[in-house]
């Protein structure tokens, strides 16, 4: 007997980010802003950027859209820092999340792009 699977389909990238920008705003990220990137660069299309209040929920805020995409099939292409460096970043593809401490997001100010 044979089964039929049903593939679910990769998500275009902009439902990718507003499904990223859901998740962190369940959570209670701050200041969360969705980028159109595309027209300046070639790497990503789309970058999402949101503010923790504490290293703890900088954290959290990582392991919740991770384990939320994760369970669609869809896991990142690397991760880079650590809450205790203010700053982590999660590569998606064409959507890449930025979750800062309130102090390295001003100093490096990506929505200024």
């Amino acid at each position: 007997m044979e089964i039929d699977t049903v593939r679910k389909a990769p998500e275009q990238p902009l439902d990718l980010a507003r499904r990223i920008v859901d998740i962190l705003s369940d959570r209670k990220a701050a200041d969360i802003v969705l980028l159109d990137i595309h027209p300046m660069a070639s790497f990503a299309d789309y970058f999402v950027i949101c503010t923790a209040a504490s290293e703890r929920q900088m954290q959290a805020l990582a392991e919740a859209v991770a384990e939320a995409l994760e369970r669609d099939g869809i896991r990142p292409a690397q991760v880079e820092g650590a809450p205790d460096s203010g700053w982590i970043l999660m590569d998606y593809g064409d959507v890449i999340v930025h979750i800062f401490s309130p102090d390295t997001r001003s100093y490096y100010q990506l929505e200024r792009i």
